[in-house]
């Protein structure tokens, strides 16, 4: 159960993303990727050092998926900055 949270945790706050100027690497894609597995990570590296099992939930289980989603987004944007990815511009019509 500990698993369907941080990948929630972490889908919930990918959606925050549209706020940040597209220069994430792959793009909303890649943003997704950074922090689904951002949130998996340290999510697992939490609870291991609790000692608690996947089953076991509490809002400890919620916020321990925060900080690697924030920073697995934050890894793929400088990754996506560094190689010089522009801004996607709307369709002019």
């Amino acid at each position: 159960m500990s698993i369907v949270i941080w990948f929630t945790v972490a889908l919930a706050l990918w959606h925050f993303t549209i706020f940040v100027p597209d220069r994430f690497w792959q793009g909303i894609i890649g943003a997704l990727i950074g922090c689904v597995v951002g949130g998996m990570i340290s999510g697992a590296l939490v609870e291991l050092v609790l000692g608690n099992g996947l089953s076991d939930t509490d809002l400890i289980t919620f916020l321990a998926a925060v900080p690697g989603t924030l920073l697995g987004a934050w890894v793929v944007y400088r990754i996506g900055e560094s190689q010089g990815t522009e801004p996607v511009e709307e369709a002019k019509s």
